[in-house]
């Protein structure tokens, strides 16, 4: 595991690459995800379930090692990480999505999963729940799929209990020329699923003033990394040591 000076290094290199001069990509219409996932749900397992896997099974593993608490999954999708959490813990999973909702509730429904406490339809950048209503906050491979996702961040933040865990899963944008290049190259391919491969480090940066706790690489998907951020002012955090 890296250390936490190795950590806030990793960020600072990587936000730096993508900051200022770095193209501003249009975000993804509300409507357009609505309607790629309409499409993708009967399918989505079996397309894309092996390739994020790793991603989704270390966010929960590094769940499971806290105390179990109350946590949102943001962009639940089908379901597929939620077999893996701890049964003591209280898991809320929303979507934009029916059609993956049902395979989700299916899915909770075949493998008696009572640690599931509700899954509901709706925007995840303006949610009914109370602020601080959650212990942990997730999203999986969600920020490159949503529009506006610095107000994605925003409001997982304003969920997230103070002290509280905002967990991040998703591909950024390589900070080396060549793969960068590449992945430019890519980017029609990318707008065809619905997915933004130059999502930049620098989206964050909403989050800047709280503890990052540390930066894992996600294995089997190049560019993925685990964000663990405390949601917990760094003032605080160094006000305490």
């Amino acid at each position: 595991m890296q250390t936490k000076q190795a950590t806030r290094d990793h960020d600072g290199d990587a936000r730096a690459a993508s900051g200022p001069g770095r193209p501003k990509r249009m975000g993804i219409g509300l409507a357009a995800v609505k309607a790629s996932y309409r499409r993708y749900a009967p399918v989505y397992d079996m397309i894309f379930g092996g390739v994020l896997d790793r991603g989704r099974k270390e966010a929960v593993r590094l769940m499971n090692g806290q105390p179990p608490g109350r946590v949102l999954e943001v962009g639940v999708g089908t379901g597929l990480s939620l077999p893996h959490y701890d049964p003591q813990a209280r898991v809320v999973g929303i979507d934009l999505s029916r059609e993956m909702l049902d395979k989700a509730r299916d899915r909770v429904a075949r493998h008696g999963l009572r640690h599931v406490e509700a899954l509901e339809e709706m925007d995840a950048r303006a949610t009914p729940f109370p602020d601080a209503s959650f212990d942990t906050v997730v999203s999986m491979y969600v920020l490159s799929v949503t529009p506006e996702p610095e107000r994605l961040l925003t409001e997982m933040r304003r969920l997230c209990k103070p002290g509280g865990s905002i967990l991040v899963v998703n591909r950024f944008s390589s900070t080396k020329p060549l793969r960068a290049l590449m992945e430019r190259a890519a980017e029609p391919f990318g707008d065809a699923i619905g997915f933004n491969l130059q999502m930049a480090w620098s989206t964050l940066d909403v989050l800047g003033d709280l503890e990052t706790e540390q930066i894992l690489p996600v294995p089997g998907f190049a560019g993925a990394s685990l964000v663990h951020i405390r949601n917990q002012p760094k003032a605080l955090r160094a006000a305490g040591e």
